[in-house]
C-alpha cells in the first residue's frame, strides 16, 4: 500500500502521484498540461484511498465457463466528493474517474490576501457559496483542495461541512502539496479528518504560501495569471 503514516497525515507515496507532481511543480508546465496533471494526480489519489481505506467483499461471478469467487469494492456509490472551488475543479475531475458514481458538492471558499496573515499564521476566510449533497452515516466523505497552506480555507471549510452532518463512515482531507503548520491546524481543528497529501513541503512564506510548491494551483489551471 503506497500510503504512509506520517503523524499529522497520511503521505501518498505512489511512483505516478509523486512523478506527476513534479511535473506539476515545475514552472515550464503550461496551462493545459497543468489541468490534465491535476486531473491525473486526482484519478492517482482516488485509487489510493480505494487500495488504502475501503474494504472489499467476496462475491460469486458466473464466467462464460463455472462459477467462481470473485472480489469487489463495498461503498463505492457512498461516497460524497466536496470540491473546494476552484483550484479543486480539475484534481476533483479525476477523482470522479475512481468514483464515478459519487455525490458532489460544492463549497466557494478563499482566503483575503489584503488583509494578509496574523501573528498565528491564519488568514480571513470568505465562504461565498455552498451547496452540498445528503451526507448519510455509511457514506465516505473526501475534501478535495490542492494546495494545503496555512490550513484557514479548510478549517472554515470543515466547519460548514460538520455543520451539515457529523455522523459519517470516513472524512478525508485530500491535497496535492501540504505546509506543515497547515496540517497540524486542520488535525488539531478538525481531529476526526483523515489528511492525505502528495508531498509535505518544507515551510510557508511570509506571505502564506507553501514552499517550494507549485504557484498558484488555481491561476495556472486556469490561466488566470
Amino acid at each position: 500500500m503506497a500510503i504512509e503514516d506520517r503523524d499529522d497525515a497520511y503521505l501518498i507515496t505512489h511512483a505516478l502521484a509523486k512523478d506527476t507532481l513534479s511535473r506539476l511543480r515545475d514552472v515550464e508546465t503550461e496551462q493545459v498540461a497543468f489541468r490534465k496533471g491535476l486531473v491525473k494526480l486526482g484519478r492517482i489519489c482516488g485509487y489510493e484511498i480505494i487500495d488504502g481505506a475501503m474494504e472489499t467483499e467476496y462475491v460469486p461471478v458466473q464466467t462464460p465457463l463455472q462459477e467462481t469467487t470473485g472480489e469487489r469494492v463495498k461503498g463505492l456509490d457512498d461516497v460524497v466528493i466536496i470540491n473546494v472551488l476552484r483550484a479543486a475543479t480539475p484534481f476533483v475531475e479525476g477523482l470522479l474517474k475512481a468514483f464515478p458514481r459519487a455525490k458532489q458538492g460544492v463549497i466557494s471558499a478563499g482566503r483575503d490576501e489584503e488583509a494578509g496573515m496574523d501573528d498565528a499564521g491564519e488568514f480571513p476566510i470568505t465562504i461565498d457559496y455552498v451547496k452540498l449533497p445528503e451526507i448519510r452515516p455509511e457514506d465516505t466523505v473526501i475534501v478535495a483542495d490542492p494546495m494545503l497552506a496555512t490550513g484557514s480555507t479548510m478549517c472554515a471549510v470543515l466547519d460548514h461541512i460538520l455543520a451539515e452532518a457529523d455522523d459519517f463512515e470516513d472524512l478525508f482531507v485530500l491535497s496535492a502539496v501540504s505546509a506543515p503548520d497547515g496540517l497540524v491546524r486542520v488535525s488539531e481543528a478538525v481531529p476526526e479528518a483523515d489528511l492525505l497529501t502528495v508531498a509535505i513541503d518544507d515551510r510557508l512564506d511570509d506571505d502564506g504560501f507553501i514552499v517550494p510548491g507549485l504557484g498558484d494551483a488555481g491561476d495556472r489551471a486556469f490561466r488566470t495569471v
